[in-house]
């Protein structure tokens, strides 16, 4: 009989599996859950001022946008160390 291989006993993609859901990536994906849902509950228009031009947007536009550019900044920062 020939020997089974890994994949065949289903053991080493469980391993790979395992080995994405780690508790800091499950922390992450939660909190931008999170963070999506309070985003699309507040959809009133609101007012933003940027030095001079003021301008009417919804709420979840300049919030979306504010975490995208958080979220560039931290990706940015954390790339650049040694």
């Amino acid at each position: 009989m020939s020997p089974k291989s890994p994949d065949a006993s289903g053991t080493s993609g469980a391993k790979s599996r395992a080995g994405l859901m780690t508790p800091g990536r499950t922390t992450v994906v939660a909190l931008v859950l999170l963070a999506l849902v309070f985003v699309f509950e507040n959809t009133r228009s609101t007012k933003i001022r940027l030095l001079i031009p003021e301008v009417t947007t919804p709420l979840w536009m300049a919030l979306l946008g504010t975490g995208a550019i958080g979220a560039l900044c931290g990706a940015y920062s954390s790339r650049r160390r040694p």
